[in-house]
């Protein structure tokens, strides 16, 4: 299965967030999408940076509340991982695994086509063991 498979079903929309928006603007924006992680952009759409909830928590005990007035930039992740949509699911798990990253978005020719989490790939492969299921059983009972 490839990242483009999971894209056609759960949608190509992205978050996004500027670097100069503060802490406390992105903590809503998290909590307004029920999302755990924005992509930061650009004014053109490129991907500067990718921050989560994790990022918030780690800046608050750096650098105590104040860090809720600062820029998203004070606390992003600016070395961003990204994949293809033709990348296959169980390389990217693969990496998101080792990386301890659990969201990385989708690029295609130079440009954001989505976004995947750790969740997403979780539910792939239950999706894909589940038709293995279906398949074994099927040729069991039909012969």
């Amino acid at each position: 299965m490839r990242i483009a498979d999971i894209l056609r079903n759960k949608g190509s929309e992205v978050a996004t967030i500027s670097a100069t928006r503060s802490v406390f603007d992105l903590m809503a924006a998290l909590a307004d999408y029920n999302i755990g992680a924005m992509v930061v952009t650009d004014a053109s759409g490129g991907i500067v940076g990718i921050v989560s909830e994790r990022d918030v928590v780690r800046g608050l005990n750096d650098h105590g509340p104040d860090v809720l007035r600062d820029s998203v930039s004070r606390i992003m992740t600016s070395d961003v991982v990204t994949c293809g949509p033709e990348d296959s699911v169980e390389s990217l798990t693969v990496v998101m695994t080792e990386r301890r990253i659990r969201h990385i978005p989708v690029v295609s020719e130079g440009s954001m086509v989505g976004i995947v989490s750790i969740g997403d790939m979780v539910k792939s492969r239950i999706r894909q063991l589940e038709e293995e299921q279906e398949q074994l059983e099927a040729y069991i009972t039909n012969g």
